[in-house]
């Protein structure tokens, strides 16, 4: 806020004044004078709209204040600020957001949730802009909206362990006979941990019997309480186990079983996904965010300490837990020509194992943005 000097106000009181004198005058020289009608701006409010869909934003900031487009230009200005929706599960792809977060303004609205059922009906519904979510979830929904859902980038490569309160399991044979706690049915966990087990010749709920919990906490109390001695858990949660049992071991990487298949593909666990709507509309939005989240995930993984502080401030979990978890927490922000080299592959073999893990079909190549 500017102040005023006295002589400035006493200026422009001397200014008011005589302005009212010339007003007095012109009305006692008979018939009042027209009063121009005040035209309104071509653009509405030149000085701050921003053109939409153009990356030439910096130097269309420049010129907007001189002049408004014309009519027929291609360009046009969009004076509604955007408010991006984001939405992240409590884990790594919510670990990978944090520096974005605590930097964001009023450009966006974040929620952190703890399971991909309550993002999903948002996303579709139009609730929500962006959602990170598991890969395979991302292709259901662009099945069951005819395509209404995008990827934008991948979040999280594989994150999931098999923990054990013992030492009997050395080898994905040894899991026979066991009962497993694990919580992600109906996403990466379980098509993953589905398709490792037969790749191994084991059939999910004959050989091994799998015991689904909604949440991964579920899981790591049913360790803590005896009422499970083997978990599958992702990355922060084994952190969190390993804090409460001190002789709860990391059996198996399923991502080091699923590279010894060698079956030209990568273990994926997470993606950012959007509303095509949204994307078509905001694209300038769009590529902000990208950039954002790609800065956020390389100051993440460069500062784990710094982010475990803020992992912790967002209630995502203890920032002690967080920062001896994010070594392996495999958070990358992998997008445009490189998304659509890797995430395909995955999609593929769990396609050819479980149609309906990826909606019944494999995504067309509209799903793979900016490839």
């Amino acid at each position: 806020m500017k102040f005023l000097d006295m002589q400035t106000i006493e200026r422009n009181a001397a200014l008011f004044l005589a302005a009212l004198l010339l007003i007095f005058l012109s009305g006692c020289g008979g018939a009042p004078a027209e009063t121009p009608e005040k035209s309104a701006p071509e653009s509405g409010v030149a000085d701050t709209a921003e053109p939409a869909g153009t990356s030439d934003t910096a130097e269309s900031a420049e010129t907007s204040d001189a002049a408004a487009p014309d009519d027929g230009e291609a360009q046009l200005l969009d004076a509604d600020p955007v408010t991006v929706r984001v939405a992240a599960l409590k884990g790594p792809t919510a670990m990978g957001l944090v520096k974005l977060m605590s930097n964001a303004g009023d450009g966006y609205e974040f929620t952190l949730a703890a399971s991909p059922d309550e993002v999903a009906p948002r996303l579709i519904q139009g609730e929500l802009d962006i959602a990170c979510i598991p890969a395979n979830l991302a292709a259901v929904l662009y099945n069951r909206t005819g395509g209404e859902i995008v990827t934008l980038a991948v979040n999280t490569l594989g994150v999931l362990y098999i923990v054990e309160n013992g030492n009997a399991i050395q080898s994905m044979e040894d899991l026979r006979g066991m009962t497993i706690a694990a919580s992600g049915k109906g996403s990466t966990p379980e098509y993953a941990l589905y398709y490792l087990l037969r790749q191994n010749g084991l059939e999910p709920d004959i050989d091994v019997t799998i015991d689904w919990k909604s949440e991964h906490s579920e899981c790591v109390t049913a360790l803590a309480t005896g009422n499970a001695t083997v978990a599958l858990l992702p990355q922060p949660f084994v952190t969190v186990a390993q804090n409460q049992l001190e002789d709860l071991r990391v059996a198996l990487d399923l991502t080091r079983e699923w590279d010894a298949l060698n079956n030209g593909s990568t273990l994926i666990t997470g993606v950012a996904a959007a509303r095509r709507a949204f994307v078509d509309e905001h694209p300038a939005a769009v590529a902000q965010f990208l950039d954002e989240y790609a800065d956020s995930v390389a100051w993440v993984n460069a500062n784990p300490a710094d982010a475990a502080a803020l992992i912790g401030a967002a209630d995502i979990v203890p920032a002690p837990v967080a920062e001896k978890a994010l070594p392996y927490c495999n958070i990358v922000c992998v997008r445009g020509p490189e998304l659509a080299a890797i995430l395909p592959g995955y999609l593929s073999v769990l396609h050819d194992a479980a149609p309906d893990s990826v909606g019944g079909a494999l995504p067309e190549s509209d799903f793979y943005y900016g490839a």
